[in-house]
């Protein structure tokens, strides 16, 4: 199987993880997701980051789950169980990776993408740039991170009506903090001025923020 993941290095203390499936709009398989948390965890260990910018292949960020495993996975204990352990401790690493994080949304960002933009501690968006949750018409929503984010009003419209927003109703909002034509170039150059910092206070500084935001749960579906 390819690598559903794609890491560089393209300045001193910063990575760029892509999600690498432009034919699924990057969906967040159970095996992306369980690639994704191996690397995250090496990441997690490297001394030498100090920023981890967070992008995808194609015109998508990223679609959310990948739909068509909840057929089988109700069907099959054994990958329901896998599909949920590698989900909350997806949410749970990108959540609290002990270095600041970057997503350079490029594309459409729905449901789980969503929730993996608003997982990170900065967001660039891209022109084409999309904002929804519409799991909420079939089940459980991420809600806590979107919360502490841009306040209860707006996290609880966007989550109980699914309604999509744009880059610069997400800019006008708070969800994003730029708009730009290459949203990965302005996310490296954020990151380089992140890493321009010593990684022992960006750790500390990433600590206290994971404790100051709203919630402390690790399961998908109690965030």
């Amino acid at each position: 199987m390819p690598d559903l993941l794609h890491t560089q290095r393209p300045a001193d203390g910063v990575v760029v993880v892509t999600l690498d499936r432009p034919d699924r709009r990057n969906a967040l398989s159970t095996a992306l997701r369980q690639e994704g948390n191996a690397l995250l965890a090496d990441l997690a260990d490297d001394d030498s980051i100090r920023a981890l910018v967070v992008t995808g292949a194609g015109p998508a960020f990223c679609a959310g789950f990948d739909l068509s495993e909840f057929g089988p996975a109700l069907e099959d204990p054994a990958l329901a169980a896998a599909l949920w352990a590698s989900s909350d401790e997806w949410h749970h690493r990108w959540f609290t990776f002990p270095v600041p994080t970057i997503a350079a949304v490029n594309g459409p960002a729905l449901a789980g993408g969503f929730d993996l933009a608003v997982l990170c501690d900065l967001r660039v968006a891209g022109p084409t740039a999309t904002f929804a949750h519409p799991e909420i018409r079939f089940g459980d929503v991420v809600y806590g991170p979107l919360h502490d984010l841009v306040g209860g009003a707006v996290a609880r419209e966007l989550c109980f009506t699914a309604r999509t927003i744009d880059a610069q109703e997400a800019h006008r909002l708070g969800v994003v903090g730029q708009v730009v034509d290459d949203p990965l170039t302005a996310a490296l150059a954020l990151a380089e001025q992140v890493a321009a910092s010593p990684r022992d206070v960006l750790v500390r500084t990433k600590a206290k923020a994971v404790r100051a935001a709203t919630g402390t749960a690790t399961a998908t579906l109690e965030l």
